[in-house]
């Protein structure tokens, strides 16, 4: 969430900032909100401090022998007064509220503006890998494999969907394997968060209000809270410590979390989009980091580095992006993604976005900290994908296929995996 004193200093710039987005924001009625806001708050405070004066005087007036019935008449409206304050500054705050949790983010400085057209490739890993005999896609490999089984995976849940079988559920553990090992020796602490997640994670990692039906939520009884399938382990990480106030000592928290990713989109149709380039539901570990604003930069070049390891160490060729202002997620201030190059589709897809939030969502849940001077702040959040599997999956399957077929398993994974070639 914007911090309100941003917009109430800088209003054009603010405006300037989210239409790098391509994002027209109402910032006047924004501040007209802020000004009635106000306006009533210093109405009530009049009203309390005529109240408290009255309230002082009624003693001296008692004792003087003076009438006391119009000052308790008076204090009498004052209090329906201040009542009437309080219920009208409620809907007014909560206007407010709900239209500053409907603001994206403001991008970084140097993020640039423009969607996908203005995204920067700021390095290449490897060479696009060559081949002296026609190649398979993923999904025929897949297949011809018994790694995926795509028809049965349809039958039990619907388009969108894939089944792992035999080397094929072995590889994908064998991914999370390396994952996870790699994280916990950098010293991450390993989180299995909920699935079923309450919409103030939603609402605390910048996914709700505005993007509510973009996820699966979860019939509950009337009147209980509302709950959805996390669509990203981000979700639930950004709110482990909403509402507290951490020591500045405790940062940074490191964390990551292995889950399966549940999305209502699953794309389209498209040849670009087969098999398991693009599901309802993908395994995926997440990392995230909370620190002080001082060390934000720092935290975002560590995760972004942290990926592209993952990826280096698998032996892929792919690309680093700066992503421009309108290709950035709502809710983060800048993002970098790792893409990896799928031959027989001639493209890159993204495997890893690496992000940074600034104080929007910590603001949303109130995660703060407290400095060494006493006072309290608001901490930066970050976090990064590391790895998404369903398409880490098809590129090592295509990179690494043989002529016969089969696919080489690469080097890193073979200890989870047990061969060193599947056919």
């Amino acid at each position: 969430m914007i911090d309100i004193n941003v917009i109430r200093n800088d209003k054009s710039g603010v405006a300037a900032a989210l239409s790098k987005r391509g994002y027209i924001a109402d910032l006047d009625s924004i501040l007209a909100l802020d000004v009635e806001r106000r306006s009533i708050i210093g109405k009530v405070e009049s009203l309390k401090a005529e109240k408290n004066k009255a309230s002082a005087d009624i003693p001296r007036l008692k004792k003087e022998g003076k009438d006391v019935q119009p000052i308790f008449e008076r204090m009498r409206q004052i209090g329906v007064d201040i009542s009437s304050c309080d219920e009208t500054l409620k809907g007014v705050e909560e206007k407010l509220r709900h239209e500053l949790l409907c603001l994206p983010n403001l991008p970084d400085d140097d993020v640039v503006a423009g969607g996908k057209e203005a995204n920067e490739v700021i390095k290449v890993f490897g060479e696009k890998p060559k081949f002296d005999f026609e190649i398979k896609n993923h999904v025929d490999l897949c297949e011809k494999l018994k790694l995926i089984d795509y028809e049965r995976g349809v039958k039990l849940a619907g388009n969108g969907s894939w089944l792992y079988t035999g080397y094929g559920a072995v590889m994908e553990w064998a991914l999370l394997n390396y994952f996870i090992k790699t994280h916990l020796a950098d010293g991450y602490t390993f989180i299995l968060p909920p699935h079923m997640l309450n919409y103030e994670c939603g609402l605390g990692a910048g996914q709700f209000p505005k993007f509510e039906d973009d996820v699966y939520r979860v019939d509950t009884a009337e009147g209980a809270a509302k709950r959805f399938m996390l669509p990203t382990a981000e979700t639930a990480l950004v709110n482990i410590y909403r509402g507290e106030i951490l020591s500045e000592q405790d940062l940074p928290k490191k964390l990551f979390a292995y889950t399966p990713c549940y999305r209502k989109e699953a794309g389209s149709y498209r040849a670009e989009e087969r098999g398991m380039i693009r599901g309802h539901q993908f395994d995926k570990v997440e990392m995230v980091q909370v620190t002080t604003p001082e060390k934000s930069h720092a935290a975002f070049e560590e995760l972004v580095n942290k990926a592209c390891a993952l990826v280096e160490g698998l032996g892929l060729h792919y690309r680093l992006s700066k992503l421009a202002a309108g290709d950035c997620s709502a809710s983060m201030a800048r993002t970098y993604d790792i893409e990896v190059w799928i031959p027989s589709m001639g493209i890159y897809k993204e495997v890893s976005s690496v992000s940074n939030a600034n104080d929007y969502q910590a603001r949303r849940n109130m995660t703060r900290f407290r400095d060494g001077d006493g006072k309290i702040n608001y901490v930066h959040t970050l976090n990064g994908s590391g790895l998404a599997t369903s398409r880490i999956m098809p590129a090592i399957v295509e990179q690494y296929q043989n002529a016969d077929g089969s696919v080489t398993v690469p080097e890193v994974l073979r200890e989870f995996v047990g061969t060193d070639v599947i056919k």
